[in-house]
């Protein structure tokens, strides 16, 4: 569309939005495009080749299940760019079939070559030597076999339930004792936790055999006395938009166990087919699964890319990974100290996962043992297999503290595991919330009461990510740790108010969703708007995971009108169109696609040279705004809140891992004037292990940037 055409449908409202299926969907295509970069090592490739396979599995199971269910009923209400669930999944179709098509390219174009010539190589199992079978015969019969079950299905029996996302093995047989048209179907599913691949032995670097390739080579070990006519692999997904009913009564977590119990027994939305196979098999398959024809994607490769996962964390081979980066340590935090006394000197602020995650632990670990805390209070949203943070809660229960957690059950793909937690601390004698009724809790933040000799001092962490070690450590985070009085006084307001079930307070230093974030960054965003009609300098920076909120946007696109300059960082999903003439041509917008997940909620308003820096948990959608317990803290910290600007700036202006939005919704790569490209992780890494090594020389600083921001006071 061109700027003309643009600007004539400026009173459309549907074209001052981008759909935000095709907006994630762009996303995914930049992930995608970083598994062709050849300046990424081979395994690095395979990573991000991995990644927008398990990107599209959760997009099928809750977007596109989501609207699939919309079409049934016949709904026809349109999306704010004007779309109808039915045109949004015909769209939709229409670029995951050009996706899987790239993705397999990508694979066999641009990664296996680099593998082979690296070392490592996908053996054929009929190429293979007398020897080499045998080997993998014994490791059929004796590690695979055991594991395996065979379902023979009749012509005229039903399917059995299959789970979703596993590969299957189909088989076509023909038997003596069948009756009808004497053609059965066997199923095998490759089962969950074996390994996807088995070692060549004997061989240089390493070869391999898929599991699912050496199962089909045996398949007349798993069907015997049968005439097998044909074999083939299949995978689906099922519908994971299901919804505890909350209106209900009952107990919030009995009733999570049933939305589990449904989601494995939910409709197939997708059906993933390898292709060649017969037209026989397709039918009886797309029969089975109540499936329409657009809803069956043919590959031409490997099935279920987001295995390849484990290939890429092998050890060995270092030369086809990239180079490791280590986290620093805080210089605020030395190891030394006492994460109490290293607060209350001065405000810390973290930058994971350049910095290491390590202060966030402590101050839970460090709080369950010392005999003056009090009291911890906590949110888990989503916690690792084997959280320190659970454990040290646990260990402070049994030390006689009071330990209050809020486990969000409802944390999507992680409610089995928070219903564990959730069970285990109960156990331990922590007061366990199993979140709130009709709302996720989202917020992050942890709580410590201590008794000091001046009296009862409370340490706050908030953060914009999750209490994870593991994914702290791939997940691009700010955290900020404080134990000013009105912080301390907050939090335990907030937190009262959720295990309390009382109206919010009016907060000091937060706004928190779902009453008061959205008015408030309405406010900062008008300010701007206001300031810049009567003459002064309008400015906005913001950095977020995702922006589909019209009122957000539509207020955003309002400042640009009056003639603020608006920059935004969004990693994912991005509804608002930038650079419209008489819409928001003050608007930028780029994405930043790299090693790291970028995951931090930064805001920066000018204000008239009174600048406010806040951070958050929440991006500007509607879920977060409307339908989430969130977040956001403002930074008062001087220090911190420059740094966390010079953040802003580097993520705006890197030119070598950054995307600009174009006001047609496509997405072209940022490329710098000068010819010096910047790479924002890179410089982050480099600045985090700069400043550590100069406060090992005893200099004494916190921060120590590459280079000040342009912006900088």
């Amino acid at each position: 569309m061109s700027e003309k055409e643009m600007s004539m449908r400026l009173e459309d409202r549907a074209a001052r939005f981008i759909n935000r299926e095709l907006s994630w969907l762009a996303f995914n295509e930049r992930v995608l495009a970083e598994a062709w970069e050849k300046r990424n090592p081979p395994l690095e490739r395979l990573k991000f080749l991995a990644i927008t396979a398990s990107n599209l599995d959760e997009f099928f199971m809750v977007r596109v299940g989501g609207l699939q269910m919309l079409a049934a009923r016949g709904s026809r209400r349109k999306d704010p760019a004007g779309m109808t669930p039915r045109e949004q999944l015909a769209e939709i179709a229409r670029r995951t079939r050009a996706m899987v098509k790239t993705q397999h390219a990508c694979y066999a174009e641009c990664i296996v070559p680099a593998l082979e010539a690296g070392g490592i190589c996908a053996a054929c199992v009929d190429d293979l030597s007398k020897a080499e079978m045998s080997h993998l015969e014994r490791v059929f019969e004796q590690e695979i076999l055991p594991l395996l079950t065979p379902r023979a299905i009749g012509p005229d029996e039903p399917f059995p339930s299959l789970p979703g996302l596993t590969i299957h093995l189909g088989v076509r047989f023909h038997s003596p004792s069948d009756e009808g048209n004497g053609e059965s179907m066997g199923v095998v599913a490759l089962p969950r936790g074996m390994p996807r691949f088995c070692a060549v032995p004997g061989r240089n670097g390493y070869v391999y055999v898929a599991a699912e390739n050496l199962i089909e080579a045996f398949v007349d070990r798993l069907f015997p006395g049968r005439e097998i006519v044909e074999t083939f692999f299949f995978r689906i997904t099922r519908n994971a938009d299901l919804s505890v009913r909350e209106d209900l009564a009952g107990d919030l977590l009995a009733q999570m166990r049933e939305v589990l119990t449904e989601r494995r027994l939910s409709d197939v939305v997708r059906l993933e087919l390898k292709s060649p196979l017969s037209a026989a098999a397709r039918s009886r398959l797309a029969e089975a699964f109540e499936i329409e024809r657009e809803q069956i994607y043919e590959a031409a490769g490997p099935m279920d890319f987001s295995g390849f996962h484990s290939l890429v964390e092998m050890p060995g081979f270092d030369e086809l990974k990239i180079e490791p980066w280590s986290p620093a340590p805080s210089p605020a935090a030395p190891p030394h100290m006492s994460i109490f006394e290293a607060v209350a000197r001065r405000d810390i602020l973290l930058f994971h996962p350049y910095e290491s995650f390590d202060p966030v632990l402590r101050l839970v670990e460090e709080a369950a043992s010392d005999p003056d805390v009090l009291a911890i209070k906590q949110i888990l949203y989503r916690t690792s297999r084997r959280s320190p943070v659970v454990e040290a809660l646990k260990r402070a229960a049994a030390n006689g503290k009071q330990v209050t957690a809020l486990v969000e059950l409802k944390a999507r793909f992680d409610e089995a595991r928070n219903i564990e937690w959730a069970e285990a601390l109960e156990r331990a004698g922590v007061q366990v919330i199993h979140g709130v009724r009709h709302l996720k809790t989202h917020a992050k933040v942890c709580l410590v009461v201590r008794r000091e000799s001046s009296g009862i001092r409370r340490y706050v962490h908030f953060g914009t990510g999750n209490y994870n070690e593991q994914t702290a450590r791939i997940y691009s985070d700010v955290g900020w740790m404080t134990c000013r009085e009105e912080y301390g006084a907050d939090a335990s307001a907030f937190f009262n108010m959720i295990t309390g079930r009382t109206q919010p307070l009016k907060f000091q230093r937060l706004a928190a969703a779902p009453l008061g974030l959205r008015p408030r960054l309405l406010e900062l965003i008008r300010d701007e708007a206001q300031r810049a009609r009567a003459g002064q300098r309008g400015h906005i920076m913001a950095k977020v995971n995702s922006l589909a909120d019209p009122e957000i946007i539509e207020a955003l696109y309002e400042a640009s009108r009056a003639g603020v300059k608006i920059e935004l960082s969004v990693r994912g999903i991005c509804c608002l169109r930038p650079g419209v003439p008489g819409l928001s041509e003050n608007i930028s917008v780029c994405s930043v696609i790299d090693r790291y997940l970028e995951h931090a909620r930064i805001f920066w308003f000018h204000r008239g040279g009174e600048e406010a820096v806040f951070i958050s948990s929440a991006d500007w959608m509607p879920r977060n705004l409307d339908r989430r317990i969130e977040l956001m803290v403002f930074i008062p910290d001087r220090s911190s809140a420059e740094r966390l600007k010079h953040i802003l700036r580097i993520c705006l202006d890197d030119t070598e891992q950054g995307w600009r939005l174009l006001p047609d919704g496509r997405y072209v790569r940022r490329r710098s004037e000068s010819g010096k490209n910047l790479r924002s992780q890179k410089m982050f890494q480099r600045e985090a292990e700069r400043t550590a090594r100069r406060a090992r020389g005893e200099r004494k600083t916190v921060f120590e940037p590459h280079r000040p921001s342009a912006n900088r006071r």
